[in-house]
């Protein structure tokens, strides 16, 4: 389970991340699936989960209209990697680009079954938001 918040440094040039070592420990295997978050976020999943919840989101018949918006969603945005020997992943340009990762600092946050990549100033005001809301 990903939990916690972590400043991470981000080379935007390489577009090369370093997920910390509690990430990390909970993504069995080499492969992170990276994908489109619906708050301007990258998400990150172990292989085994992004397969549950993908199987979630086909089970919504592609005869509503819902099914097939969330499908192309997901799946146009989504993509594969491996770590680096460093335990490094790079972040597809297309998701770097939606989630405006143009800072040197990003943060990752442990969301449960995923791990959610921020811009550290959105985050922030994000996590403002929420306070306004009483969350």
């Amino acid at each position: 389970m990903f939990f916690g918040e972590y400043p991470v440094r981000f080379s935007y040039q390489k577009r090369r991340l370093a997920l910390p070592a509690k990430i990390r420990q909970e993504i069995k295997g080499d492969e992170v699936v990276f994908a489109r978050g619906f708050e301007k976020c990258i998400l990150g999943y172990a292989r085994e989960e992004w397969e549950k919840s993908a199987r979630q989101q086909i089970e919504i018949p592609i005869t509503e209209e819902k099914g097939r918006k969330i499908r192309r969603y997901l799946f146009s945005g989504a993509m594969a990697n491996s770590f680096d020997r460093q335990g490094r992943v790079v972040i597809p340009p297309m998701l770097v680009d939606y989630a405006q990762l143009n800072e040197e600092e990003v943060v990752i946050i442990g969301a449960g079954d995923h791990f959610e990549i921020w811009n550290k100033k959105q985050w922030q005001q994000y996590l403002k938001d929420l306070k306004k809301e009483n969350l």
